[in-house]
Protein backbone atom coordinates (compact mmCIF):
# COMPACT_ATOMS: atom_id res chain seq x y z
CA UNK A 1 0.00 0.00 0.00
CA UNK A 2 0.93 3.39 -0.76
CA UNK A 3 0.34 6.23 1.65
CA UNK A 4 1.98 10.04 1.75
CA UNK A 5 1.18 12.87 -0.98
CA UNK A 6 3.80 13.42 -3.37
CA UNK A 7 2.68 17.12 -4.85
CA UNK A 8 3.77 18.10 -8.26
CA UNK A 9 2.22 21.60 -9.62
CA UNK A 10 -0.46 21.45 -7.11
CA UNK A 11 -1.63 17.43 -7.36
CA UNK A 12 -1.10 14.94 -5.60
CA UNK A 13 0.75 11.99 -8.14
CA UNK A 14 -0.09 9.53 -5.34
CA UNK A 15 -3.94 9.69 -5.89
CA UNK A 16 -3.61 10.69 -10.02
CA UNK A 17 -5.09 8.14 -12.59
CA UNK A 18 -5.62 8.20 -16.25
CA UNK A 19 -4.94 11.04 -18.60
CA UNK A 20 -3.60 12.94 -15.50
CA UNK A 21 -1.43 10.42 -14.47
CA UNK A 22 0.34 10.06 -18.09
CA UNK A 23 0.75 13.95 -17.98
CA UNK A 24 2.46 13.60 -14.58
CA UNK A 25 4.84 11.51 -16.00
CA UNK A 26 6.06 13.18 -18.44
CA UNK A 27 6.41 16.14 -16.46
CA UNK A 28 9.00 14.19 -14.71
CA UNK A 29 12.39 12.87 -16.00
CA UNK A 30 14.61 9.63 -15.24
CA UNK A 31 18.14 9.54 -15.48
CA UNK A 32 18.83 5.85 -13.53
CA UNK A 33 22.02 4.10 -11.73
CA UNK A 34 22.74 1.93 -14.66
CA UNK A 35 22.32 3.56 -18.30
CA UNK A 36 19.58 1.73 -19.52
CA UNK A 37 19.11 2.13 -23.49
CA UNK A 38 15.81 1.10 -25.35
CA UNK A 39 16.77 -1.88 -27.04
CA UNK A 40 16.39 0.39 -30.86
CA UNK A 41 18.33 2.87 -32.69
CA UNK A 42 20.27 6.11 -31.16
CA UNK A 43 17.37 8.31 -32.92
CA UNK A 44 14.61 6.07 -31.49
CA UNK A 45 15.37 6.36 -28.05
CA UNK A 46 15.29 9.90 -28.34
CA UNK A 47 12.10 10.27 -30.29
CA UNK A 48 10.24 7.23 -28.45
CA UNK A 49 8.33 9.24 -26.02
CA UNK A 50 7.95 11.72 -28.14
CA UNK A 51 5.69 9.48 -30.49
CA UNK A 52 4.09 8.43 -27.32
CA UNK A 53 3.18 11.82 -26.70
CA UNK A 54 1.78 12.77 -30.08
CA UNK A 55 4.44 13.68 -31.93
CA UNK A 56 4.80 12.19 -35.04
CA UNK A 57 5.85 14.70 -37.81
CA UNK A 58 9.59 13.32 -39.19
CA UNK A 59 10.63 17.16 -39.32
CA UNK A 60 9.62 17.62 -36.11
CA UNK A 61 11.60 14.36 -34.28
CA UNK A 62 14.73 15.05 -36.59
CA UNK A 63 14.78 18.34 -34.79
CA UNK A 64 14.15 17.11 -31.33
CA UNK A 65 17.00 14.40 -31.56
CA UNK A 66 19.34 16.70 -32.81
CA UNK A 67 18.08 19.35 -29.98
CA UNK A 68 18.70 16.80 -27.25
CA UNK A 69 21.67 15.23 -28.40
CA UNK A 70 23.24 18.81 -28.60
CA UNK A 71 22.19 19.26 -25.40
CA UNK A 72 23.99 16.37 -23.71
CA UNK A 73 26.93 17.13 -25.64
CA UNK A 74 26.78 13.45 -27.78
CA UNK A 75 25.31 15.12 -31.17
CA UNK A 76 29.01 15.17 -32.49
CA UNK A 77 30.16 11.85 -31.61
CA UNK A 78 26.76 10.03 -32.79
CA UNK A 79 25.19 11.96 -35.79
CA UNK A 80 26.85 9.73 -38.29
CA UNK A 81 25.29 6.73 -36.60
CA UNK A 82 21.99 8.22 -35.55
CA UNK A 83 20.21 4.50 -37.20
CA UNK A 84 22.92 2.45 -35.20
CA UNK A 85 21.76 0.56 -32.15
CA UNK A 86 21.77 2.49 -29.05
CA UNK A 87 23.25 -0.43 -26.82
CA UNK A 88 27.15 -0.28 -29.20
CA UNK A 89 27.81 3.50 -27.64
CA UNK A 90 29.85 3.51 -24.20
CA UNK A 91 28.42 3.68 -20.98
CA UNK A 92 28.65 7.49 -20.78
CA UNK A 93 27.40 8.12 -24.16
CA UNK A 94 24.37 5.73 -23.08
CA UNK A 95 23.94 7.67 -19.82
CA UNK A 96 24.13 11.12 -21.84
CA UNK A 97 21.22 9.33 -24.59
CA UNK A 98 18.91 8.28 -21.38
CA UNK A 99 19.42 11.94 -20.20
CA UNK A 100 18.55 12.90 -23.86
CA UNK A 101 15.29 10.68 -23.79
CA UNK A 102 13.84 11.64 -20.60
CA UNK A 103 15.32 15.59 -22.25
CA UNK A 104 13.05 15.38 -25.05
CA UNK A 105 9.97 14.96 -24.03
CA UNK A 106 9.91 18.46 -21.69
CA UNK A 107 9.54 17.32 -18.37
CA UNK A 108 9.93 20.40 -15.62
CA UNK A 109 11.98 17.82 -12.81
CA UNK A 110 14.79 15.58 -13.57
CA UNK A 111 15.03 12.39 -10.81
CA UNK A 112 18.86 11.50 -11.03
CA UNK A 113 19.33 8.20 -8.68
CA UNK A 114 22.80 7.52 -8.90
CA UNK A 115 23.23 8.72 -12.51
CA UNK A 116 27.19 8.68 -12.12
CA UNK A 117 27.68 5.61 -10.19
CA UNK A 118 27.98 3.44 -13.09
CA UNK A 119 30.82 5.44 -14.62
CA UNK A 120 34.42 6.57 -15.32
CA UNK A 121 35.56 9.49 -14.11
CA UNK A 122 35.71 11.31 -17.40
CA UNK A 123 32.19 9.90 -17.81
CA UNK A 124 30.54 11.56 -14.96
CA UNK A 125 32.79 14.44 -14.97
CA UNK A 126 30.55 15.06 -18.34
CA UNK A 127 27.24 14.19 -16.86
CA UNK A 128 28.07 16.42 -13.71
CA UNK A 129 28.87 19.53 -16.25
CA UNK A 130 25.53 18.77 -17.74
CA UNK A 131 23.68 18.80 -14.44
CA UNK A 132 25.03 22.28 -13.72
CA UNK A 133 24.02 23.59 -17.32
CA UNK A 134 20.41 22.03 -16.65
CA UNK A 135 19.79 22.96 -13.51
CA UNK A 136 19.19 26.51 -14.40
CA UNK A 137 15.93 25.31 -16.64
CA UNK A 138 14.84 22.07 -14.74
CA UNK A 139 14.46 21.34 -10.70
CA UNK A 140 16.76 18.06 -10.16
CA UNK A 141 15.93 16.01 -7.31
CA UNK A 142 19.56 13.30 -7.18
CA UNK A 143 20.37 10.74 -4.84
CA UNK A 144 23.97 10.30 -4.62
CA UNK A 145 26.52 8.47 -1.99
CA UNK A 146 29.00 10.56 -3.01
CA UNK A 147 29.76 13.73 -0.81
CA UNK A 148 31.71 15.31 -3.03
CA UNK A 149 29.51 15.19 -5.60
CA UNK A 150 26.64 17.12 -3.77
CA UNK A 151 29.19 19.29 -2.84
CA UNK A 152 30.15 19.93 -6.35
CA UNK A 153 26.70 20.29 -7.81
CA UNK A 154 23.84 20.84 -5.33
CA UNK A 155 22.06 24.10 -4.00
CA UNK A 156 19.84 22.25 -1.37
CA UNK A 157 20.81 18.85 0.17
CA UNK A 158 19.26 16.36 2.20
CA UNK A 159 20.93 14.21 4.32
CA UNK A 160 19.12 10.52 4.94
CA UNK A 161 19.98 7.78 7.49
CA UNK A 162 17.84 4.73 6.96
CA UNK A 163 15.14 6.75 5.52
CA UNK A 164 14.82 9.28 8.34
CA UNK A 165 16.38 12.94 7.50
CA UNK A 166 19.02 13.62 9.74
CA UNK A 167 20.11 17.15 8.02
CA UNK A 168 18.49 19.19 5.28
CA UNK A 169 19.54 22.84 4.32
CA UNK A 170 21.55 24.85 1.78
CA UNK A 171 24.34 22.45 0.49
CA UNK A 172 27.21 25.79 2.00
CA UNK A 173 25.45 25.50 5.32
CA UNK A 174 25.33 21.80 5.69
CA UNK A 175 28.37 21.20 3.96
CA UNK A 176 30.78 23.62 5.98
CA UNK A 177 28.54 24.55 8.72
CA UNK A 178 26.98 21.32 9.87
CA UNK A 179 24.19 21.64 12.63
CA UNK A 180 25.99 20.42 16.31
CA UNK A 181 24.22 17.19 17.99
Amino acid sequence: AISGVVDLGGKDIVKASGPELTELRRQVGLVPQRPCPLPMSIYDNIAYGCRIHGIRKKSKLNLIVEHYLRAVNLWEEVKDRLHSPAAKLSGGQQQRLCLARSLAVEPSVLLADESTSALDPISSKKVEDLFVELMQSYSIVMVTHTLRQALRIADYVVFMYLGEVIEAGDAEQVFHHPQKE
